[in-house]
C-alpha cells in the first residue's frame, strides 16, 4: 500500500460513516465450518437490518498514534506498531493497522446497547472500513472499495483477531441494509454468498408493526454459545438439527414473502427450539419469560445473534404483537437496563462521508 498520512487528511476534513446493526434467523450457518459440508441443503441466513446506527467518526491525533473510544469500554491509545489485537478493542485496532492509520483518534458511537448480540462491532467494523477507504479514495491513495468488498474485509479481520470462525452475515447486513436472505453456496472461485430481498422497501413500514425487539440487560458472548455449535458440529453432532435449522429459515421467509405472519412465527419458534435443545443457556432466564410470553400470544420468538443475553425479536400478526408488548414491558420492567427497544428498519446499509 503507498505511504499516506491520514492525520493531514483530517485536519482540513471531518469524516464520518454508519452503518445498521440487525435482527437474525438462522445464524451460524453463515460460517464456512457449516455451510461447505451442508451445502447440499442450500443453507441460508435471513436478517433484517434496523436503523439503530453505529456511527464512526475520525480526527486527527499525535503522530505515530492509534486512538480509540466507544460507550462502554476503557479508552485505548496505543503505537501503530503495538496495537493489540487481543483487546476489546481489538478488532478496531487491528482495521487501523490494515489500513496504516497512524495519527487518529476513532470515536465510535452506538444506538444499540453494548454487546446487545446485534451486530454492533460488525456494524463498526464496516463503518470503519468505509470511513478509511473513502478517505484514501479522496487523495487518491487507495480505490474505494465496494461494499461487497468492505463487509468481506470487515469479516476476515475479525475472524483473524477473534481465532475462532466467524460468521458474515453481519456484516452483510451492515454494508448493504434492508431485509435478505443470504445463500450460502460455498463456490470458490467467486462470493461465497448471495443476496435474495425478501421484503422490499416500500413494505418496511407495515412490516415493522408486525414485530418487536426486546433487550434483556444482560450482555452477551457470542464466542460461548458459537464454540458449543462448532464443536458439536465438528464432532458429527446434530447435523439433523441444523438441516431443520435450514429448512426453518426457509419456511419463515417463503411465509413473511407471503405477509404470513402466522406460518412465520410457527417457523421462528420452531427453529428457536431447536437451538435450545442443543444449547438450553441460549435463552437466560428474561429470555425465557419473554419466549413464553411470545408463543402464548400466537408470536414467534427468537434471540438474536448467538443469544446467551442481548436482545429477543417477535414476530405476529399485529394484535397479537400489539398484546405482547405491554406483556414484555411488564417482564422486562423486572431487571434492570433491560427495555424495548424501537424497530425501524434500515433500506440504506453502508452511508459514507462526502468528502
Amino acid at each position: 500500500m503507498p505511504e499516506n498520512n491520514i492525520k493531514e487528511i483530517l485536519e482540513s476534513t471531518s469524516v464520518e460513516a454508519s452503518a445498521p446493526c440487525r435482527i437474525d434467523m438462522g445464524g451460524t450457518l453463515d460460517i464456512s465450518t457449516f455451510y461447505y459440508p451442508l451445502r447440499h441443503l442450500n443453507p441460508l441466513t435471513f436478517n433484517i437490518a434496523l436503523g439503530m446506527r453505529t456511527a464512526v467518526r475520525l480526527l486527527p491525533y499525535e503522530k505515530g498514534m492509534v486512538s480509540i473510544c466507544s460507550k462502554g469500554f476503557a479508552p485505548a491509545v496505543f503505537p501503530i506498531d503495538e496495537v493489540p489485537f487481543k483487546h476489546p478493542l481489538g478488532l478496531m485496532f487491528a482495521i487501523a493497522a490494515y489500513f496504516r492509520a497512524e495519527g487518529v483518534h476513532i470515536e465510535i458511537e452506538s444506538a444499540s446497547p453494548p454487546r446487545s448480540a446485534l451486530g454492533g462491532s460488525s456494524s463498526a467494523a464496516v463503518a470503519l472500513i468505509g470511513a478509511f477507504s473513502a478517505v484514501l479514495d479522496s487523495v487518491g491513495i487507495y480505490r474505494p472499495l465496494y461494499r461487497r468488498e468492505i463487509a468481506m474485509l470487515a469479516h476476515a479481520l475479525e475472524e483473524s483477531v477473534a481465532g475462532v470462525p466467524c460468521g458474515l452475515q453481519d456484516q452483510l447486513a451492515a454494508a448493504y441494509g434492508g431485509v435478505n436472505l443470504w445463500l450460502w453456496h460455498g463456490r470458490v472461485k467467486e462470493a461465497s454468498f448471495e443476496k435474495e430481498v425478501v421484503v422490499k422497501k416500500k413494505s418496511f413500514p407495515d412490516l415493522e408493526k408486525h414485530l418487536l425487539l426486546a433487550y434483556c440487560g444482560i450482555p452477551h458472548v457470542s464466542a460461548d454459545i458459537n464454540g458449543q455449535w462448532i464443536q458439536q458440529f465438528l464432532s458429527g453432532k446434530n447435523r439433523n438439527q441444523w438441516a431443520e435449522i435450514i429448512h426453518c429459515t426457509r419456511e419463515f421467509a417463503r411465509a413473511l414473502e407471503k405477509q404470513d405472519y402466522v406460518s412465520a412465527a410457527r417457523a421462528m419458534n420452531r427453529e428457536t427450539d431447536i437451538r435450545r435443545e442443543m444449547t438450553p443457556e441460549v435463552l437466560d432466564s428474561t429470555g425465557e419469560k419473554l419466549a413464553k410470553a411470545a408463543g402464548e400470544q400466537g408470536c414467534g420468538a427468537r434471540f438474536t445473534g448467538a443469544g446467551g443475553g442481548g436482545c429477543l425479536w417477535a414476530i405476529g400478526e399485529i394484535a397479537n404483537i400489539d398484546s405482547l408488548r405491554d406483556i414484555w414491558e411488564k417482564i422486562l420492567s423486572e431487571t434492570e437496563e433491560a427495555r424495548l427497544l424501537d424497530v425501524n428498519i434500515d433500506a440504506d446499509g453502508l452511508l459514507l462521508p462526502n468528502i
